[in-house]
């Protein structure tokens, strides 16, 4: 009975995995609607948010369902309960790909990201889509080492975060405050989807060891 259990919890964390690579097509496609100014693939990234949303209440369900049918207790429960807050981080990523996405579709046919401000967006976007897919194998294989590193690829995400306020704040930007506001809330998509890919990334640390992921890497 305890090995079907294991197995089911198992299949939870790879349905997080799953989600992971949902998120990252998100991100990805949402950039690329961004710095392309193309309706569809904007439209697209919106559209495909259903399909996460439901995969979200899939693992609810079955997270529920082990939780009422079998009672688990210490690790099996901590496991549970993390998967359950992790379901709802990666979905919060997914709505902020979302996000990006419907900045870029507002300003159609023009693009969002002046063009001197690109790389930094463009830098910010491919850490956010890196920090998903280090996620995905770190909830697969449930690595602890690589959820510490993570942290080191959030510092980048916050550095390229105060080089864009940097930029658009400026005596040279040219280019008025609704391409200022879209550059500060396109930031802020960005380092969120980042500290989200931590935290899960954290719950795992979590789940192996019991222990906060700062006593973890503290740990000689």
């Amino acid at each position: 009975m305890r090995e079907v259990f294991h197995e089911q919890l198992d299949s939870i964390f790879l349905d997080l995995a799953d989600i992971c690579g949902r998120v990252k097509a998100a991100v990805h496609l949402a950039t690329e609607a961004l710095l392309t100014g193309d309706i569809d693939v904007a439209e697209r990234v919106i559209g495909d948010d259903v399909a996460i949303d439901l995969a979200r209440e899939r693992v609810e369900d079955s997270a529920f369902s082990l939780l009422s049918l079998q009672q688990p207790v210490a690790g099996d429960l901590r496991t549970l309960v993390a998967a359950l807050r992790m379901v709802t981080e990666l979905e919060r990523m997914g709505d902020l790909s979302v996000h990006v996405a419907k900045i870029a579709r507002l300003r159609v046919p023009n693009i969002a990201v002046p063009a001197e401000v690109q790389p930094t967006i463009s830098q910010m976007a491919e850490v956010a889509e890196h920090m998903v897919d280090k996620v995905s194998a770190i909830i697969t294989h449930r690595d602890v080492a690589a959820a510490i590193e993570l942290g080191r690829d959030d510092e980048v995400m916050d550095r390229l975060r105060r080089l864009s306020f940097t930029e658009l704040l400026s005596d040279d930007w040219q280019h008025g405050v609704e391409a200022a506001v879209d550059i500060a809330l396109l930031g802020r998509y960005y380092e969120r989807i980042a500290d989200h890919a931590v935290s899960v990334a954290n719950r795992v640390v979590f789940v192996v060891t019991g222990e906060n992921p700062a006593a973890v890497s503290s740990n000689p």
